[in-house]
């Protein structure tokens, strides 16, 4: 199966149905379902056999190894079947924004029209808010499927604006109908390469420096290589805070054999005081514990003058001991 370099997680899944990256036996399925759909669809006529293959060996196979594709398609599952396709389109990554774009198979639309949009919508918002870390999909959708707006507001979408008469079909003009769903919470997201020049920011600080176990200048070209061994690593989970704005700071676990991870996190110094390095520590291990249950404890290692970091540790039922006279040493218990 092809993966996304973007993505950590490749598979996202409720119960018996799942996205994973778009594969290339559903191409003539998809084919299909879109020749037959293409009334409410962008597409300006029906699509050959040759025109799916080039476009998948081209277009498609192309966005896998991009750090920043303009789309992310996933094939849609239902008992390791694919029964539709969809994904984040029109992607703005300066922004942080992208259009859901989705089709089920034409014979399933009767009956589990609304079933299936809620179902790939609740998996779509897993990638693009938490894995991602987008702050805003929409739909752009003809206004010739009421039952869409059902799904979609039933998901928490909103709608955000009519286009009236935007488009003509079969010399007929409809609207235009945009539903959208923003982060208005502060959460964790996987860390990905978009985030490699935004955590240089941050780990050059002088005031994160000055608690780094390593004082020497951090270059460019060192982080970055060293941001994608990290994230890439199988022992390592590498989470970034936002609140839909702003990106606030980094937690990370470096997994080791004997069960232990140790933490290492940071919040931007713009953001100091305001609560967030207790509301990072407490998000991540928690979302360790769900994501990595062979993890037994976490711990973390404090100089004795970081006084925020020793108070934080303390209200959270770490137990302290010292590794030495300028070390300290925070460790909790996952298990128990």
């Amino acid at each position: 199966m092809s993966k996304y370099s973007i993505l950590r997680k490749q598979n996202f899944s409720s119960g018996c149905y799942a996205i994973v990256p778009i594969r290339m036996e559903d191409r003539f399925a998809i084919m299909q379902w879109r020749n037959e759909q293409i009334y409410h669809l962008r597409q300006n006529a029906a699509l050959t056999i040759e025109e799916q293959d080039i476009y998948f060996n081209t277009v498609v196979a192309a966005l896998f190894d991009q750090e920043q594709p303009s789309q992310i398609l996933f094939s849609f599952l239902e008992n390791e079947k694919c029964i539709g396709y969809g994904g984040l389109v029109h992607i703005n990554w300066t922004e942080r924004l992208a259009e859901i774009s989705f089709i089920m198979e034409t014979a399933l639309e009767e009956k589990h029209f609304e079933q299936h949009w809620m179902t790939f919508l609740g998996l779509i918002e897993d990638v693009a808010f938490s894995e991602i870390g987008f702050r805003r999909i929409f739909t752009y959708a003809y206004d010739i499927r009421p039952r869409l707006y059902i799904a979609l507001e039933s998901c928490g979408f909103k709608r955000e604006t009519v286009l009236p008469d935007h488009i003509k079909i079969d010399n007929e003009t409809f609207d235009v109908v945009i539903h959208s769903k923003t982060v208005d919470y502060t959460l964790l997201r996987n860390a990905n390469m978009a985030d490699v020049s935004l955590t240089f920011q941050w780990a050059s600080d002088p005031e994160v420096r000055k608690f780094s176990f390593s004082q020497s200048k951090i270059e460019l070209l060192e982080h970055q290589n060293w941001f994608a061994r990290r994230i890439n690593d199988p022992s390592c989970e590498y989470y970034i805070l936002f609140d839909g704005q702003n990106e606030i700071g980094s937690i990370r676990f470096d997994i080791e054999d004997s069960g232990s991870a140790m933490i290492s996190y940071l919040i931007d110094p713009a953001h100091h005081g305001k609560g967030y390095g207790r509301m990072i520590l407490e998000q991540g291990v928690q979302r360790l514990k769900a994501r990595r249950n062979e993890v037994k404890s976490v711990y973390g290692l404090v100089q004795p003058a970081n006084i925020a970091s020793i108070r934080i540790f303390d209200t959270m039922g770490f137990v302290q001991t010292s590794v030495d006279a300028s070390l300290l040493r925070f460790e909790k218990n996952l298990q128990s």
